[in-house]
């Protein structure tokens, strides 16, 4: 599947099967998993057949069920981690998407990980993976001149990556983010919970659709 149509057709699922992953997919995570640290710098890890992360109250009131397997987004402590984190998290969601497995990005809603964080290491973020009981629902996004007043005025391939941006998972939906123009260069602003960690999942998006870059300020 192209990128656009792994980001229409993900959404986050909290349900799911009692179905381990096999180890056939797992070897292709792993994989996957060891390129994008390459790339990022990031130290993110895989973590199978556990469910005691999610076996907590937090888990519980957040409405996971049957997690035993999740993504631990882990690197070294600095301003940049977090956006980094959705960057390559999302890459990785999107690649899990395309075996056929189900994501939930989740900041608080879990127990403590089984990730080797090292001195100088932070855990981000984690990510659920398994077989959804369901496939979840798109969720409600803002108009395209919410985020983007002069969408008319871009390129087909800055419009098709702003159209991706309202696909992408922010925490809580809030979309906090807007687009605009600054010396004549499309720029992305992000804020609200979770920003830093939304941007790089929204600046993923545009870049992976649009095939161009794009500054965050």
């Amino acid at each position: 599947m192209e990128n656009y149509d792994l980001i229409v057709a993900r959404h986050s699922v909290r349900q799911y099967l009692p179905k381990p992953i096999e180890a056939d997919k797992r070897a292709l995570i792993e994989e996957e998993i060891k390129k994008l640290n390459e790339e990022s710098g990031l130290r993110m890890q895989a973590i199978y057949d556990e469910p005691k992360c999610f076996d907590s109250f937090m888990a519980h009131y957040g409405k996971f069920t049957n997690v035993s397997s999740y993504f631990s987004l882990v690197g070294k402590k600095g301003k940049d981690l977090d956006r980094l984190a959705g960057y390559y998290g999302e890459k990785l969601v999107l690649f899990v998407q395309s075996l056929g497995l189900n994501t939930c990005w989740v900041a608080l809603s879990h127990g403590k990980s089984k990730a080797d964080i090292q001195k100088g290491e932070k855990e981000s973020i984690i990510i659920s993976v398994g077989y959804g009981a369901i496939q979840g629902l798109p969720h409600k996004s803002k108009k395209i001149e919410d985020v983007c007043p002069f969408f008319e005025d871009l390129s087909p391939e800055e419009q098709k990556g702003v159209q991706a941006t309202l696909l992408a998972p922010t925490a809580m939906n809030q979309q906090k983010f807007f687009f605009k123009r600054q010396e004549g260069e499309l720029v992305l602003s992000v804020s609200g919970v979770c920003g830093d960690i939304n941007a790089g999942i929204i600046q993923c998006h545009y870049e992976l659709v649009s095939g161009r870059k794009i500054k965050l300020v």
